[in-house]
């Protein structure tokens, strides 16, 4: 088994590995994964040194969850820090987040996971006003003091969401989108989690797969993956798909992106790079559904560190093709 970089989780006080492993591609919300192929990619995971799975009772209504716990059963030996969501499944208004819903979702996750205590919950995207409600963190801490959850964490679409959080001193890591087409969080947000001592978890780290260089004008995604019915925040925030980037804009900046990899690196492997490199960050959950995707991934960790020209590439590359359409938003 490989030995990753570690970086600590914020205030939960645990180490976790710095490329991590996103799990809602195997909920089935990028088109169908059976469960042995989704037991390969998390093997795949941990024998390259991953440390850290993320998901949500969302991810295929609960399916990912359970994968992972049963994964986990089969793999007494594997020492995996597993955060986990609520929220989402449940309509999106700001009184349904109340103590009474927290038990009930955490109970659902304890036993998808089989756990009796949650690593760590964090609320999934929810209404902005959430953020800001003293008895919503006051439910929190009540989950911690009863040992439902051993912390508890935010996950956000905005930046103004996660220094909204980041203030708070219950909250253990914010989890945003970032990756070389999301820089916004650089400005503030990183910095204000240093400072906090809260983690960052980066998710979106591919823009959806576009910073593989993989796809094209012409590439078709299957009725089911979100790529093909969410590009324009049909069923949920438009910056989850593409980073919210317009599809045409996202491929055209990708293949120059694609230019900018340093010899021996894949444009995926740099974007990861790039993001395990931005100070502050404390892992990258890249999602896989291959055994091949997920080594590649854990992979970008050995990376060496991009030369600051590379940098600066990435940076008059989004200024150039991609700022005008992200940055007033998220």
């Amino acid at each position: 088994m490989i030995r990753m970089e570690q970086r600590t989780l914020g205030r939960t006080g645990r180490d976790v590995s710095v490329v991590g492993q996103g799990t809602w591609q195997l909920g089935g919300d990028w088109g169908e994964v059976r469960e042995a192929d989704a037991f390969g990619v998390l093997d795949a995971a941990v024998e390259s040194g991953v440390t850290f799975f993320d998901t949500a009772d969302v991810y295929g209504d609960g399916r990912s969850e359970q994968i992972i716990g049963r994964y986990l059963r089969d793999r007494p030996d594997a020492d995996v820090f597993v955060a986990t969501k609520m929220g989402r499944r449940a309509e999106q208004l700001p009184d349904n987040y109340v103590l009474d819903n927290f038990r009930t979702w955490n109970d659902r996750s304890r036993a998808n996971l089989g756990v009796d205590t949650l690593d760590l919950v964090q609320l999934h995207c929810p209404p902005t006003a959430v953020y800001s409600s003293d008895a919503v963190y006051d439910a929190l801490d009540t989950l911690v003091a009863e040992q439902r959850v051993a912390a508890y964490a935010v996950s956000v679409e905005t930046c103004a969401e996660a220094l909204t959080a980041i203030a708070r001193p219950g909250v253990a890591s914010v989890q945003i989108i970032l990756n070389p087409f999301r820089l916004k969080p650089l400005e503030e947000v990183l910095p204000a989690a240093v400072d906090a001592g809260v983690g960052i978890i980066a998710r979106v780290p591919l823009a959806s797969g576009l910073l593989s260089g993989r796809y094209t004008a012409d590439t078709v995604f299957a009725p089911e993956d979100h790529r093909a019915y969410n590009r324009h925040g049909e069923a949920f925030d438009q910056g989850e798909t593409f980073s919210g980037i317009d599809y045409a804009t996202g491929v055209a900046a990708a293949a120059e992106f694609a230019g900018l990899a340093p010899e021996g690196a894949t444009p995926a492997g740099t974007a990861l790079r790039w993001i395990i490199q931005q100070p502050g960050v404390t892992a990258v959950i890249p999602g896989a559904r291959s055994v091949e995707q997920a080594r590649a991934n854990a992979s970008a960790a050995a990376l060496p560190p991009l030369p600051q020209s590379t940098l600066d590439a990435v940076r008059d590359l989004y200024d150039r093709r991609i700022r005008a359409e992200v940055h007033p938003r998220w």
